[in-house]
């Protein structure tokens, strides 16, 4: 009797109340289950980049061309003696050496989104950062694609590790418009 009760009970459950669902206790994505980390994986996850940039560009030109020639007219003879015995000669040459060394290191962190996932799982990511300082902006502006592997324990990324990136630092305000050539003097550089 007491087993027809039970299987007259579950019946009524199954019948009365539809199908029942079993869910975790887990996120299905593993964030917080206990053997998984915390690194971002979709889309509108954050990461931190990590700027360290360093490059170094030397050029060195040299030029040079000479040339002269040289005239002698002996004296006239004859009809043609006014014409006095005469040489003349002329050079000229040309030099120009020049040479320029450029070095350049970035570095600092900056935070960005993941705004899109590739079938491969590469991520790509954008982000900004704006830092004003005594009326003065300095913004970093970064994208690029990632992938999961190279995403660190700390959710983090070396930026060599950052596959088209385009890493931009820009500024505005009155100190980085006095650090510009005047337009005179831009145009007197452009037309010599």
């Amino acid at each position: 009797m007491k087993n027809f009760l039970t299987a007259i009970l579950i019946a009524a459950f199954v019948f009365a109340g539809g199908a029942v669902e079993a869910k975790s206790l887990w996120v299905d994505n593993g964030y917080t289950s206990l053997y998984s980390d915390k690194k971002a994986r979709n889309v509108g996850d954050i990461l931190t980049i990590v700027i360290n940039e360093s490059t170094t560009q030397t050029a060195s030109k040299s030029r040079s061309n000479s040339k002269s020639g040289s005239l002698n007219v002996g004296a006239g003879t004859g009809i043609f003696d006014f014409i006095k015995a005469f040489s003349a000669s002329g050079s000229d040459s040309f030099q120009a050496d020049g040479e320029a060394t450029d070095t350049s290191r970035y570095s600092g962190q900056i935070t960005v989104t993941v705004i899109e996932v590739l079938p491969n799982d590469n991520m790509i990511v954008e982000g900004t950062q704006s830092i004003w300082q005594n009326r003065d902006e300095h913004k970093i502006t970064l994208r690029g694609t990632i992938r999961r592997d190279d995403v660190t324990i700390n959710n983090t990324v070396p930026s060599s590790k950052v596959a088209d990136a385009s890493i931009r630092f820009d500024g505005k305000g009155p100190l980085n418009a006095k650090q510009r050539q005047g337009i005179l003097t831009q145009l007197f550089n452009f037309l010599f």
